[in-house]
């Protein structure tokens, strides 16, 4: 079909890039993420139009954090943007004059790393992103699915504990609480104020208390061996390699592809889920055991799967 944009809308910057049908970006454009959801539409026809110039374009890809309805045109509702029932599609192609199809973002990051990264070869993939809180997506048969409303794979809201710890979405006991990169520093600060002696190595990397720890320490006190980084990396893929347990029940794919930002510390993190995921499969000394794998795209992941998706025909049948 030829080039296609693909737009990933962060909460600093929105990125465009002009992605051909090999996955390869092209160009980029990247403009700041303004506070208001008018302003939010005009800077992504600013990004496109950036990323365009020199193009010839057939269509664009949006990938939007929240609920998206099947026909890839409305945000039913944003979690970090004030969007209810934004007819997103139809504003953007008003601006830029080109065909719009509107992702989940985390749909089209686990196209991207399916067609184009760690996933291809593979028919049957889940792919989990952990980063601040908790996605993915689900290809079967070499299809993305987006269940009957669209709004599949919302992983991330899976509810693992009864009247557990609770979300920002106003449930209580959601997967990604327990995790995400927010469940990794809280266990962190959990475990350093309990047992600092514990934690030499992670408090002299903050301000020297359990309240300064960051993400970032926490990787960077693991890989010296400092007995809280680890034990919190563990706790993390305890519940990690559970979630995916459950999920292979449901799903049974060949592989689980784990992206997002944690899944850049490697097998400081994929070791100890791998091993929860084989602990809590049912009837895993017995049974075929998929693959955990690591994304290979990155952050480039959504783009080039939005920018891919807005290739693909119309998903109602």
């Amino acid at each position: 079909m030829g080039l296609t944009i693909g737009v990933d809308i962060g909460g600093t910057k929105i990125a465009a890039g002009v992605v051909d049908e090999e996955g390869n970006i092209l160009s980029t454009h990247k403009v700041p993420t303004p506070g208001t959801p008018e302003a939010i539409v005009d800077a992504i026809a600013s990004a496109v139009e950036g990323a365009r110039a020199g193009h010839e374009i057939v269509g664009v890809g949006i990938g939007a954090a929240g609920y998206v309805n099947r026909q890839r045109s409305t945000v039913y509702f944003a979690p970090n943007i004030d969007w209810r029932q934004e007819p997103l599609k139809e504003k953007v192609e008003a601006r830029v004059k080109l065909p719009v199809v509107v992702e989940n973002d985390a749909n089209a990051a686990a196209w991207g790393e399916y067609k184009f990264g760690a996933g291809k070869g593979h028919r049957n993939v889940i792919c989990i992103t952990l980063g601040t809180g908790l996605g993915g997506g689900i290809i079967i048969g070499n299809k993305l699915r987006r269940g009957h409303f669209g709004v599949a794979a919302e992983f991330g809201h899976i509810r693992m504990v009864p009247d557990g710890i609770l979300c920002g979405c106003g449930s209580q006991g959601c997967w990604e609480q327990y995790a995400s990169g927010r469940a990794l520093v809280r266990y962190a600060k959990q475990r350093a104020n309990a047992t600092p002696e514990n934690a030499e190595i992670l408090l002299s990397l903050g301000d020297g208390t359990p309240e300064g720890i960051e993400g970032k320490h926490i990787s960077m006190a693991a890989r010296q061996g400092d007995l809280v980084a680890v034990d919190s990396y563990r706790e993390l893929a305890r519940w990690a390699g559970a979630g995916l347990a459950d999920l292979a029940s449901l799903f049974d794919p060949s592989a689980f592809i784990v992206g997002g930002g944690l899944s850049d510390e490697g097998e400081l993190v994929l070791d100890p889920i791998r091993k929860s995921y084989k602990r809590w499969l049912v009837g895993g000394n017995w049974r075929p055991v998929a693959d955990v794998i690591a994304a290979q795209l990155g952050n480039e992941a959504g783009l080039v799967g939005a920018a891919d998706l807005a290739r693909e025909p119309d998903p109602i049948m």
